[in-house]
């Protein structure tokens, strides 16, 4: 199991993080090495993105799944790989901290199956906690562009 998690505290009130983080189309195109994402319904995407993981570099596919909104703090997802033999979750969790400042924690979680997962998993470690802070904090400036 390989874990990122990254909190950043937003001079956006939480309404504004709800409204992005809640709208797929929006952050999907922000993971890093992001390729393409295909929609099937509106809590379901196929995304798409090339990673790096310094010996090995792989085109992914994964199936996303929203689990739970819940309005307007968390949305909860499952991933599953299409290509590769991945499976995960993750979350957008949004606290008010203030009228017009919100803290927004980010949650990744992939673990690799198969004959190759202990040297995937192994090289994973260190790339899913960086790949989640350059997530949160893409989203992070997004967010504050909006705000102008």
């Amino acid at each position: 199991m390989t874990e990122g998690l990254h909190s950043i505290d937003l001079s956006v009130p939480i309404e504004k993080v709800w409204a992005f983080v809640s709208d797929i189309e929006q952050w999907a195109p922000l993971v890093p090495g992001y390729i393409k994402h295909e929609l099937l319904n509106e809590r379901t995407l196929i995304w798409e993105f090339k990673s790096d993981l310094g010996l090995m570099k792989k085109k992914i596919k994964l199936a996303v799944e929203i689990m739970e909104w819940q309005v307007p703090n968390k949305i909860t997802f499952n991933l599953q790989g299409i290509n590769e033999k991945f499976d995960g979750y993750g979350y957008f969790l949004a606290e008010s901290v203030e009228m017009k400042r919100t803290k927004m924690t980010g949650c990744l979680d992939i673990t690799a199956k198969g004959a190759k997962a202990p040297i995937i998993n192994a090289l994973m470690k260190s790339h899913v906690p960086q790949m989640t802070v350059e997530f949160a904090e893409t989203i992070a400036q997004r967010l504050h562009l909006q705000k102008r």
